[in-house]
C-alpha cells in the first residue's frame, strides 16, 4: 500500500509542518516573466533571506538535516529521507518560507510569490505523490492573494492558504474578509505562520537585538492576529472557515484564552457578534500544530495541558523539518495517550484538511 493510500485509508501519520529550501533566487528565476527576470539581474538582487529564519541559524536546521553546502531541504529526496524515512510520516505538508513577504513593491512581491508558489509546484508536488503544500499568499494586496487563490483553486494538492504572523495589519480587519470567504467556500484553511514581514517591531516594545528575543516573541504576534481574528468576528462572518496556527508552541493558548474570556464577560457589549466564551470558539475553528511543543520533557505535566485545552481535537502533529525544535527520531511528546496521539498524527490533520484524502491530482 503507498503512503498516499495509508492516508486516504486511515494510515499512521500526516505531518503538517514541513519546509523546502529554496536553494537561491536562481530557483525561482524560470517561473517568473521577463520583466522581472531582467528587473532582478539589473538591481542585483541575489537572495531574500528573512531575519525570522536565517539560513546558518542553529534553530534553521538540525545539523544531521542540512547537505553537503550546509543547506537544507532543498529537494524533495531530503523529505523522503527524513521525513518519510527516518520520522515514519505517510504524507507531508510543504509550508514554503522564503521571504517574499519582505518585498515593499505589491508588483514584484506578487511576482515572487507567484513563481514561489509555480516552483512549488513543479519541483516539489509534481515529484512525490506525498507532498501536499500551502498556497503562500501575496498579503499587501488583498485582491492579489484572492487571485492566487484561485489560480491554485483546481488543484487538490493545495490543501491550505498560508500568510505569516507578523503581517503588517492585523487579520482580522475587515478588508481581508473577502479572502476568508473565498478560502471558506474552497474549504482550505488559513495557515498562520511564524515569522514576520517586519513592517512592524516583532515585540510590542520594539525592535529586539537578538534572534533569540524575536524567536521567542512569535508568540506575542499569535495572541494578537488570533484576538484580532475572534474581535473582529471573523468566525461568526465565516462559520466554516478553519485556522491553523504553524509552529506558534502549544502551551500560551490555555492562560491566554482564561485571560481574554475575563475581559470579554465585561466587555462583551463592545463585540456582540462574539457569543460565547472566546476559547468555544477556538476550539472550533483554531488548530496547532505540536512542534515547537513548549512544555517540559514531563509527562503529568503534559497530561495536564492536555486537559486545559478540554479538547483532543486541536493538536496537529508536525515535525517543523528540517527546524530544530527536538532531538531524536521521534517529534512527539511524551505523556500523550495512545488515542490522542493517533488523533493528532492522523484525525485531526484530515479533519481539518479536507483535501488530503483525496487521490493526487
Amino acid at each position: 500500500m503507498s503512503g498516499l493510500d495509508q492516508v486516504a485509508s486511515g494510515g499512521n501519520i500526516i505531518d503538517c509542518d514541513v519546509h523546502p529550501g529554496v536553494p537561491s533566487l536562481n530557483a525561482l528565476m524560470p517561473y517568473l516573466d521577463a520583466h522581472w527576470r531582467d528587473s532582478i539581474v539589473e538591481r542585483g538582487i541575489d537572495s531574500i533571506e528573512t531575519a525570522s529564519y536565517p539560513l546558518k541559524s542553529p534553530l534553521t536546521a538540525r545539523p544531521d538535516w542540512r547537505g553537503g553546502e550546509k543547506q537544507a531541504v532543498t529537494s524533495p529526496e531530503h523529505v523522503a529521507r527524513d521525513v518519510f524515512g527516518a520520522l515514519g510520516a505517510d504524507m507531508a505538508i510543504l509550508n514554503p518560507l522564503y521571504g517574499v513577504q519582505l518585498i515593499l513593491n505589491e508588483d514584484m512581491a506578487l511576482a515572487l510569490t507567484r513563481a514561489l508558489n509555480d516552483w512549488t509546484r513543479e519541483q516539489w508536488l509534481d515529484r512525490d505523490a506525498r507532498l501536499r503544500a500551502s498556497i503562500v499568499l501575496p498579503m499587501h494586496n488583498v485582491e492579489h492573494a484572492i487571485d492566487e487563490v484561485e489560480r491554485f483553486a483546481g488543484d487538490r494538492r493545495f490543501v491550505q492558504a498560508m500568510v505569516l504572523v507578523g503581517s503588517e495589519t492585523l487579520l482580522g480587519r475587515r478588508h481581508f474578509w473577502p479572502l476568508y470567504e473565498r478560502l471558506e467556500k474552497l474549504g482550505l484553511p488559513l495557515g498562520i505562520h511564524a515569522g514576520s514581514s517586519y513592517r512592524n517591531p516583532v515585540t510590542s516594545l520594539g525592535w529586539p537585538s537578538y534572534f533569540m528575543e524575536d524567536y521567542a516573541a512569535q508568540a506575542q504576534g499569535f495572541q494578537s492576529q488570533l484576538t484580532s481574528l475572534i474581535t473582529e468576528g471573523v468566525f461568526a462572518h465565516c462559520p466554516a472557515l478553519k485556522v491553523v496556527l504553524l509552529e506558534s508552541g502549544v502551551t500560551w493558548l490555555p492562560p491566554f484564552m482564561w485571560r481574554l474570556a475575563k475581559f470579554w464577560r465585561g466587555l462583551r457589549f463592545e463585540v456582540p457578534w462574539v457569543d460565547r466564551p472566546p476559547f468555544e470558539i477556538v476550539r472550533d475553528h483554531v488548530r496547532l500544530t505540536i512542534q515547537p511543543f513548549d512544555a517540559p520533557d514531563d509527562a503529568r505535566t503534559i497530561e495536564r495541558l492536555m486537559d486545559q485545552f478540554n479538547s483532543d481535537d486541536m493538536l496537529l502533529f508536525s515535525s517543523d523539518y528540517p527546524h530544530w525544535q527536538f532531538d531524536g527520531s521521534t517529534a512527539m511528546p511524551r505523556g500523550v495517550s495512545t488515542a490522542v496521539t493517533q488523533k493528532i498524527k492522523i484525525d485531526n490533520p484530515l479533519a481539518t484538511y479536507p483535501r488530503l484524502a483525496e487521490a493526487s491530482s
